[in-house]
């Protein structure tokens, strides 16, 4: 507990200070560190650590993808091709030693991870106020949240034993009615301060829709530490563990709340 308290007391204001006040430059370093560090945490989870080439290719890439975004770079998409073709490259020199399953992560590391957490800069370049940046985030641990104590008060069916056995149909219910509530909360306060007109209508269906992606996130990055036998990621958020310990729901609601948001009323 004092540990959680710990993160909680250093990592809430850190956060609201990078999403709402910091330069947008140092926002973009705060996401490529995510990044780079979520990346390094999936190659150490495979199994890749041990080919160390490859695996602070990923770091770097990873690392380097949220600047290319931050940078308005056009040629991202020929570079994920190259990069592409360099990693099964470095595969066909080291004569099979290294696996499927770590090449598809070298991959993933540089792509999708970073894509994600630049989301938020995407969101940015179109104009949306900052403190609607704050949505992937809450949407995400709030959904969580709700789950959880949902969970742990009615919880009776199971909703994936074999991925999560402690994750209850009951606490996926209380996920959507806790980011449906949040979403309103948000709203209200956005209208009422900043003289915004989000629709509480489009705000609830998209807390809903979140909260489905986010708990898919969840499940989706359980399932593969129990394919690979690991507890936690990572250990930079002490008890809390690593970077996809924490933002493996975020790493799938950003982009999808990027598609979203302009269709539901917000901004």
């Amino acid at each position: 507990m004092k540990s959680r308290l710990l993160v909680a007391a250093v990592g809430v204001p850190l956060i609201f200070w990078v999403v709402l006040w910091a330069p947008i430059g140092v926002f973009a370093l705060f996401l490529a560190a995510l990044s780079a560090i979520g990346a390094w945490e999936l190659m150490k989870c495979v199994g890749a650590g041990r080919h160390r080439l490859l695996s602070a290719a990923a770091v770097l890439c990873a690392a380097f993808s949220v600047g290319f975004v931050y940078a308005n770079a056009y040629i991202y998409g020929e570079l994920v091709v190259l990069y592409a073709m360099l990693v099964f490259a470095y595969a066909v020199f080291r004569g099979g030693e290294v696996k499927f399953q770590q090449i598809m992560a070298a991959l993933f590391a540089m792509f999708i991870i970073p894509y994600s957490f630049a989301s938020f800069l995407r969101l940015y370049a179109l104009g949306f106020h900052r403190a609607l940046l704050l949505l992937p985030l809450l949407f995400s641990f709030g959904s969580d949240t709700g789950a959880f104590f949902a969970g742990r008060a009615f919880g009776r069916h199971k909703l994936a034993p074999k991925v999560s056995p402690h994750k209850t149909v009951e606490g996926a219910l209380g996920g959507l009615a806790g980011n449906a509530v949040l979403g309103i909360i948000f709203a209200l306060m956005m209208n009422t301060a900043l003289d915004y007109s989000i629709s509480y209508m489009g705000i609830s269906l998209a807390g809903l829709v979140c909260s489905v992606v986010a708990q898919l996130g969840d499940l989706s990055f359980s399932l593969i530490k129990r394919e690979f036998g690991i507890k936690d990621y990572g250990r930079i958020f002490l008890e809390h563990g690593g970077v996809l310990d924490r933002f493996d729901s975020v790493i799938f609601v950003a982009p999808v709340l990027g598609i979203i948001m302009p269709l539901v009323g917000l901004g």
